[in-house]
């Protein structure tokens, strides 16, 4: 019998899946960020980053950088740093300003303590091997460098996950569906002190909790649209669900108005 929860790591950090599909550009990843617009309170995130690097001087890597969001803004920020965007799918960095490259988080191409701070934002859920990863951002910081990460709470959004499996129950003709996939369960709020605290003397963790409030139902369908990438891994039929939980959402707008998620997120400072 397969371990679901193997099979779902498996998913989760497949490289074939992360570079061909679900970042080989940035509509998925631009779809999950967008929902954040409607959240109360509204946090600036590159702007809670760049303020924690308010005292460093000199080199910043971002590794998983994605489409560039936070190269951006520091870019914007701080001209003063060196930067460095690195991230295992070209695709996604096809668009971002250099210099930018394609690397493994677990064996990062920098000599060892030559970079002033390393991000790695929302993406340390995808690496296989976190520990070794781990091991890499304390390798390449200064001894007084600084390392940021951010994940996701376990308890994060729970009503999307409720209105999957209310959706792919009704497709199914089960009453409740399986569960959708998460991508941050590895690597979650709670998880993630632990992990970075077997190489970093002190952890901050600093929590951003919200609420989504929405009108119409477009953002969360997006946002449940934009894990298509791991649509073989939910063991129901994947638009059909998605439409059906557009009607759900349509309806419970209808009737109460709109449409709340709760949130739960976070970043980690981490000194050696």
């Amino acid at each position: 019998m397969t371990d679901p929860s193997a099979a779902h790591d498996a998913a989760v950090t497949d490289r074939t899946r992360l570079v061909g599909s679900a970042y080989n550009g940035d509509r998925d990843l631009a779809a999950r960020q967008s929902l954040y617009r409607w959240q109360t309170p509204r946090y600036d995130l590159p702007g809670l980053v760049a303020e924690r690097l308010g005292d460093v001087r000199g080199s910043v890597v971002d590794i998983g950088c994605g489409n560039g969001k936070f190269i951006q803004r520091l870019r914007q920020d701080r001209p003063d740093l060196s930067l460095l965007g690195l991230d295992i799918a070209p695709g996604i960095i096809a668009g971002v300003p250099g210099p930018v490259a394609v690397a493994d988080a677990t064996r990062l191409p920098l000599a060892t303590r030559s970079m002033d701070a390393a991000l790695a934002l929302h993406m340390l859920y995808h690496v296989s091997d976190i520990p070794q990863a781990v091991e890499e951002l304390a390798r390449v910081i200064t001894r007084g460098g600084v390392v940021i990460a951010s994940t996701n709470s376990d308890r994060d959004k729970a009503e999307l996950d409720d209105l999957w499996q209310r959706a792919a129950g009704d497709v199914l003709g089960t009453g409740r569906g399986p569960a959708r996939i998460s991508l941050s369960a590895r690597f979650s709020l709670e998880k993630a002190p632990a992990l970075l605290g077997e190489r970093f003397r002190r952890v901050e963790v600093i929590e951003l909790p919200g609420t989504i409030t929405v009108h119409e139902p477009g953002p969360v369908i997006a946002h449940m649209a934009s894990y298509r990438a791991w649509a073989d891994q939910h063991e129901v039929p994947f638009d059909a669900t998605i439409d059906r939980a557009r009607t759900l959402v349509a309806d419970h707008i209808a009737r109460d108005g709109t449409y709340r998620i709760t949130c739960l997120g976070g970043i980690l400072v981490c000194r050696p």
